[in-house]
């Protein structure tokens, strides 16, 4: 894709959130470290972009569009992650004929790094998820739910680390209360934890000892609730805990056209985003580290 037309499909421009109280300008160009940060949620099944009279998303979306986008962002930066905030199952005939094995194949040729488990990737059972592990060439991360006496038992990790350009990301991943949501013969015996406490503790861990220059959170627990403002969400998780740098939101389908800045338990400022669903659109937010480590973040939304 030439570079014209990738600039052309960027529906948001560049926003620039200060990070532990460090502005981009601060940071010397040739000292900077540059991690780029790529994200997806809710891409149920969709496969091929939307037909080309869909009445709201014509011709959008699709894996093939979204690994031309993926690829040219690689060729800039080396050092990008790409992960996803679950609900990768169910929505099109794909999922009904194959039941999740062509998602994580075409994930794992996109060379995802890690995702989360969102509720509809329960809706082939438990069994039926762990069927399609095999297919998928990276990692699942879950704190929050407990699945001892289940397939899933040491298959999906709290969380997981990467290096990039000498920079420590930790990524760990959240998951919605399963009950009311997902019929329990699915899940089976999988128990859901509370994932503010989850979250203090892992994020302690991966920041404190752990030693992570970065800390990013892959939930689905939802955006935001209007109707319910006490139920936990991705904005009550920010506000309610610490150390987390980016939460990466699913599940509500909001699309952000940059993220929500967010002062966190002990009033620092910190990223919320989400990108709709469908995989219409790619998340991205690319950050800075000076010879300290020091980070400010840039912020653009990628329309597919």
């Amino acid at each position: 894709m030439k570079r014209r037309k990738f600039i052309k499909q960027t529906s948001a421009g560049l926003a620039l959130a200060s990070l532990g109280g460090l502005t981009l300008n601060s940071c010397s160009l040739t000292s900077q470290k540059h991690i780029t940060i790529l994200h997806t949620n809710d891409t149920h099944s969709q496969i091929e972009p939307f037909e080309a009279n869909h009445h709201r998303h014509a011709n959008k979306g699709g894996v093939a569009r979204r690994a031309v986008m993926v690829e040219q962002i690689r060729k800039e930066n080396p050092n990008t992650l790409l992960l996803d905030a679950g609900d990768i199952f169910q929505g099109t005939p794909y999922f009904n004929y194959f039941g999740g094995e062509i998602e994580f194949k075409l994930m794992s040729m996109l060379k995802y790094d890690a995702a989360t488990l969102g509720n509809h990737d329960f809706d082939n059972s438990i069994d039926g998820l762990y069927k399609q592990l095999p297919n998928a060439k990276f990692d699942f991360v879950c704190a929050n739910y407990d699945f001892k006496n289940t397939v899933l038992d040491t298959q999906v990790k709290p969380y997981k680390i990467f290096i990039k350009n000498g920079i420590k990301v930790g990524v760990f991943g959240l998951g919605i209360e399963l009950k009311g949501l997902v019929n329990p013969k699915m899940y089976k015996e999988t128990h859901y934890l509370d994932p503010v406490e989850i979250t203090q503790d892992i994020a302690r861990e991966l920041k404190e000892e752990q030693k992570c220059d970065l800390v990013i959170c892959l939930s689905h627990l939802g955006y935001e609730y209007e109707d319910e403002p006490q139920k936990i969400s991705d904005i009550i998780l920010a506000k309610s805990t610490t150390n987390i740098d980016l939460i990466i939101g699913g599940h509500t389908h909001t699309f952000l056209p940059k993220p929500t800045i967010v002062k966190n338990k002990n009033d620092e400022n910190m990223l919320v985003n989400q990108v709709g669903a469908y995989g219409i659109n790619l998340g991205r937010v690319d950050f800075y580290f000076d010879e300290d480590n020091n980070k400010t973040s840039s912020e653009k939304t990628i329309l597919v």
